[in-house]
């Protein structure tokens, strides 16, 4: 016998609850307990004798075989699942509407020349043909279904056998077994554990598309993440066309790589060289604009670092920064003033990285804040220059990662001028072009000759 109760479950952590409450007292997100009926077996609680359905065996005695990987028809995709899609794979795609996931999947299966089924519960057969035909999409082994239905969507996959399967998306499916609406906590969970099951049972390679709260998190419990292979976000602002596909999660492969697509009227098309992509409007040298070269996973990208200073005559001076971390410019600015002694209280400042481009490591801050030095004393940074290191509180240059292949990355686009922190300079081979910086005296010295 079972009987029926109402709990009350947290849509970010999965937290279970008797009463509802504004707060959650697991994760302290608010607003996010929602009410689903769970059904209670009444044996449920009766002791039975645990028996052995497997057993386990040593790790020695386990056979090995390296995954079977095919190709997603993009070089950047490839990239960032570990070198292509892995067979029977589970794989979630997460990121805001209008971002370009659903075009990305459907790209993929026109680069298949195996079945493929492409099931979508927010798009009507023709909505999808529409956009089909815009990315000349037009293969008869692409198969279309429209349904919500967790059962009728796994009797399709069962019955086809198809390479690739994309559901587009989680949050529409529902299982007629399970009360709660569409997009609920318990739903989201048994509809990815069946589709988890039909992957590894039929060796379907599976893609998932979630969608994404306001804080750009994928929307649903956090299992939903721990249940598949792969995840991937699709990150990008809709004023430039330029999108980034970055791993969070995988086990065939590192998370530290990171694919770059240009978004057009035809599709995602890859973008091989994205060091002159964003800088292809970079002639001619302005006081306050300088070269960086950040590292998007393994791949140094070169962008440039815009910063402007004006005269306020207001108390608080506005500090606006895009691109990169607010708090950072701040804390660079203070460095300025403690160490250079520049008076910046009585000035704005605006920082800009050009093309869209965030930068989220360190090494960005000499290149901040020669920018900032360069505007505020009106100082032209030659166009031949590319400038990274990380800054200290005491205004010393600390040394990045790879800072070698950074190096190749500026000497294959032409700049003859390199700053580099000083650690990095001496442990260099070719020191060609080369000028390693121990502080930002040193740094300011660098750009003045």
């Amino acid at each position: 016998m079972a009987k029926s109760k109402t709990v009350f479950i947290c849509s970010e952590c999965g937290y279970k609850t008797a009463k509802w409450s504004g707060k959650c007292p697991e994760c302290n997100q608010w607003n996010t307990l929602f009410e689903e009926i769970e059904t209670v077996s009444l044996s449920s609680g009766i002791e039975t004798e645990p028996k052995i359905t497997q057993k386990a065996m040593p790790i020695s005695e386990i056979s090995y075989s390296s995954e079977n990987r095919f190709t997603g028809g993009s070089e950047e995709l490839d990239r960032v699942l570990g070198g292509g899609i892995v067979e029977g794979s589970l794989v979630l795609v997460g990121g805001e509407p209008g971002i370009g996931k659903s075009t990305l999947l459907l790209q993929i299966c026109n680069s298949i020349n195996e079945d493929v089924l492409y099931i979508s519960g927010e798009e009507s057969p023709s909505q999808i043909k529409m956009r089909a035909k815009r990315l000349s999409v037009n293969k008869d082994n692409l198969s279309v279904l429209c349904n919500t239905s967790l059962s009728n969507i796994v009797a399709n996959i069962e019955m086809k056998k198809p390479k690739v399967a994309i559901i587009d998306s989680i949050q529409t499916i529902y299982c007629d077994g399970i009360s709660s609406a569409p997009g609920s906590v318990s739903q989201v969970r048994q509809a990815t554990l069946m589709l988890m099951k039909l992957a590894k049972n039929y060796n379907i390679t599976i893609f998932i598309v979630g969608h994404v709260t306001k804080d750009g998190s994928i929307a649903g419990p956090r299992v939903l993440e721990h249940m598949v292979d792969c995840v991937l976000y699709f990150e990008g602002e809709n004023s430039h066309a330029f999108r980034l596909l970055r791993a969070v999660k995988n086990r065939f492969g590192s998370t530290n790589e990171v694919g770059i697509f240009e978004m057009s009227d035809l599709g995602l098309a890859d973008i091989k060289n994205p060091s002159s992509t964003f800088l292809n409007e970079y002639t001619e040298p302005v006081a306050g604009n300088c070269i960086t070269c950040t590292l998007e996973g393994t791949r140094p990208i070169l962008t440039e670092v815009q910063a402007l200073t004006c005269p306020t005559f207001f108390p608080v001076p506005r500090r606006t920064a895009s691109g990169v971390d607010h708090h950072r410019v701040v804390l660079l600015m203070a460095v300025l003033e403690k160490r250079l002694k520049l008076n910046l209280s009585n000035y704005d400042t605006y920082i800009n990285i050009a093309g869209g481009m965030r930068l989220c490591e360190p090494a960005s801050d000499l290149a901040v804040a020669l920018s900032i030095y360069s505007n505020y004393k009106d100082i032209i940074i030659g166009n031949s220059t590319v400038i990274f290191g990380e800054v200290g509180l005491s205004g010393e240059v600390r040394s990045v990662p790879m800072s070698e292949s950074r190096i190749k990355e500026c000497k294959k686009l032409g700049f003859e001028k390199i700053i580099i922190p000083f650690s990095n300079y001496s442990s260099l081979k070719d020191k060609t072009g080369v000028v390693g910086v121990k502080n930002i005296f040193d740094a300011i010295k660098a750009i003045s000759n």
